[in-house]
């Protein structure tokens, strides 16, 4: 899939300019001054902060959502700065060309890019700060740079000559960067690849953390927002009249989305929101479902223009056509929304030609870029600070509420704090999309497959987004959709299908549609085959060390070939994502109501380096429950336009009862860092899948997996 990775940064440029080297100079408002406890700031680099009482920031580019950036970037840095992790303070970085993400080409956190892209980058920015201190020092002591040791925030010289970073970081700043410093050799670590705790854990623990709905700004008022029921209606006219006459209500405010209640509290403008008399025209949407969708994808699957994904391999039709046996399905994945814990929220205030932006995004330039837009002004005139978020997922790329925010404060003239309700959050999220997978098989004699004919048709995010010219190939529809098994005949298809209806990236994107359908077809080809699921696999995996070893470690520290309880069975499942290879092992049972019980879930990663061991666990834990939402429980439906799920009873959380155990296996490897904040989402289903088929003898091709779609298989 190299073709497929190498293309992505293509998608995604902004006007923002990726640099080669790090900034000597930037601007950090109202972000810095409050990480330093005194003193005057010097800035050698972009990344690395220094004040002359000794203390050191750290800027993460990366947007802290659970994923643990705050802990792993400042881990890079400080391996290289020979200083301990509690010297050190975190940020957040503002837009700037300086934080692009090279991996997406725009200042970006998503994509499980946080460690691969910084893995290199964030070492050498430490690197040049500590040459740049030694080498100062050197001249100030008039000795050779040699006989100079940077450590733990000190430097050491002969004749006992010692000085702070602090008390060398404003000569240092003064010298050239160097463009290629020496970075430790990964065995010489004494940071990175050690289980460490995370620096935002006490914070998040007191209360003093701040997330985007903790914001408060002297004056500030609060505002919740009616947007039309059918996503991409507008306002035909509205009576604002009795929301006015309420009670601490400032100002009803007609904004390009909707209409805003403005009130001297949330609580207040929501119950205002209720009284609002509003005719919309719903737009173009209004008369699509659900039904409607799947229906268009098949139509699509069928007659569509195919865009190849990558060059085939051999002659497909023949090998099938010649085959012993030949298997076909068709595997169906719905729309799946976000719906992160903390709503749609962010706070601005407008004030003439300047704007300050404060709250939760994902895309620090695109908010950026898009209030800058939206109300006029010049980019130099806009102020954002990101703050923890609540969840994130992909949602929190988009830039609807940000917008909103600035709009509402520019009308009103105050420091506004937005905040959706659960209800307009969950029924204006822009979804991971309907996705249809075709995939037909010819099996030798053997049981072996002789030639793979995969074709996925979904909608492209990345045509809505960032303007992806049609009947291109979106490679954030394709990931996943090449395996690493061996078959001599091979062909791999999309199909671009617009549904109308607006769709978002999804933690993992494609991979949790493919991998589903690719991964559950395995599992029929090896009972066709009459062969063992984990055995048929090890077959096709010859000369593919990686994905052999971690599906043998899944298989072996789960048990596999073992006998299981009465009553549950096991299920496996393997995938490469983001540089990452991994194997998953699901042993299930049904409830009374029949629905799945998963009891333990086996998963054996090979994640490249680590920086922190620690978090890699949390991260799979994590996105193993989030993938048993949405392989067990979670659709978004429509009708007329409308979403019909609207809060967490009808579009249900897992539930810390329902969590399984999570055995998790490690793998030590020197390889480049992979990415672990979204492949776990993505193999969990096919895992749970293949599970149930071996505990029924049901193969559940549409999801969820819920008791009613085991009764109807």
């Amino acid at each position: 899939m190299t073709e497929i990775q190498t293309s992505r940064r293509s998608f995604l440029k902004t006007s923002a300019a990726v640099t080669g080297g790090l900034l000597m100079a930037v601007n950090l408002p109202g972000t810095l001054g409050q990480a330093m406890a005194a003193g005057t700031v010097s800035t050698p680099n972009a990344w690395v902060h220094i004040a002359d009482d000794n203390s050191i920031t750290i800027l993460s580019a990366h947007s802290e959502m659970g994923q643990g950036v705050h802990t792993s970037m400042p881990m890079l840095v400080a391996e290289e700065l020979n200083v301990d992790l509690s010297q050190i303070k975190v940020v957040d970085a503002p837009p700037g060309a300086a934080y692009v993400n090279a991996l997406l080409g725009a200042q970006i956190t998503g994509g499980s890019t946080s460690v691969r892209g910084s893995w290199e980058k964030l070492r050498v920015a430490g690197a040049q700060v500590r040459e740049m201190l030694v080498s100062a020092a050197a001249a100030e002591w008039n000795v050779d740079r040699a006989q100079i040791k940077a450590d733990k925030g000190m430097l050491i010289g002969p004749n006992g000559k010692k000085a702070t970073y602090g008390a060398m970081a404003a000569a240092a700043s003064k010298l050239p960067v160097p463009e290629k410093p020496a970075i430790k050799d990964p065995k010489d670590f004494r940071i990175v690849g050690k289980r460490t705790k995370r620096l935002d854990t006490p914070a998040k623990t007191n209360g003093t953390a701040e997330f985007g709905i903790d914001v408060k700004l002297p004056g500030m008022v609060y505002a919740t927002i009616v947007q039309c029921p059918v996503i991409g209606g507008k306002v035909k006219n509205f009576d604002g009249a009795q929301a006015k006459a309420m009670p601490g209500v400032q100002a009803v405010v007609q904004v390009s989305d909707g209409v805003a209640v403005v009130a001297d509290s949330w609580w207040r403008a929501k119950k205002a929101a209720e009284k609002l008399s509003i005719q919309w025209d719903e737009g173009a949407v209004a008369s699509i479902s659900d039904a409607s969708m799947l229906e268009g994808n098949r139509a699509a699957a069928k007659s569509g223009k195919v865009i190849p994904i990558i060059a085939s391999k051999g002659d497909v039709a023949k090998a099938i056509g010649g085959a012993a046996k030949v298997l076909e399905a068709e595997y169906i994945t719905p729309m799946q929304s976000h719906s992160p814990l903390e709503p749609m929220n962010f706070t601005a205030h407008v004030q003439g030609n300047k704007a300050l932006l404060i709250g939760p995004t994902q895309f620090q330039q695109g908010a950026h870029g898009a209030v800058a837009g939206a109300l006029g002004l010049k980019p130099e005139d806009v102020t954002l600070k990101t703050t923890y978020l609540g969840g994130g997922f992909g949602r929190r790329l988009e830039l609807d509420f940000v917008v909103q925010a600035a709009e509402i404060s520019k009308a009103v003239g105050k420091p506004v704090k937005l905040v959706w309700t659960r209800e307009e959050d969950m029924t204006h999220d822009y979804y991971r999309p309907m996705g249809v997978n075709n995939v037909k098989a010819g099996l030798d004699a053997s049981g072996m497959p002789v030639g793979v004919h995969f074709k996925v048709t979904s909608q492209s995010i990345t045509q809505r987004a960032f303007g992806l010219p049609k009947e291109t190939l979106d490679p954030f529809m394709a990931e996943a959709a090449v395996t690493g098994y061996n078959v001599p005949n091979t062909q791999h298809d999309l199909v671009i299908h617009d549904t109308g209806f607006r769709v978002g990236y999804w933690r993992a994107v494609s991979h949790s549609m493919n991998a589903f359908a690719n991964e559950s077809f395995v599992d029929e080809m090896a009972k066709a085959a009459g062969q063992d699921p984990y055995a048929y696999r090890m077959k096709m995996l010859e000369s593919k060390p990686r994905y052999a070893n971690v599906l043998k470690l899944a298989a072996e520290k789960a048990g596999w070939g073992k006998p299981v309880a009465a009553g549950r069975a096991r299920g496996i499942a393997l995938m490469e994502g983001y540089d990452s290879y991994m194997a998953q092992v699901a042993e299930v049972s049904l409830n009374k109501d029949g629905s799945v019980k998963v009891h333990k879930v086996t998963v054996a990663a090979d994640v490249g380096h680590m920086v922190n061991p620690d978090t890699v666990e949390a991260q799979l834990q994590s996105s193993i429950i989030f993938g048993m939402g949405a392989v067990l429980k979670h659709q978004i439906t429509m009708n007329k336009g409308r979403v019909q799920e609207t809060n967490y009873n009808t579009y249900e959380p897992v539930r810390m009862y329902e969590a399984p155990q999570i055995d998790i296996v490690l793998v030590k490897s020197t390889e480049k860092p992979g990415g672990i904040g979204e492949p776990g989402t993505a193999v969990a289903a096919p895992a749970i899948a293949n599970a149930v088929a071996a505990l029924t003898g049901k193969r559940v091709r549409r999801l969820p997996l819920t008791a009613d779609a085991i009764r109807q298989a």
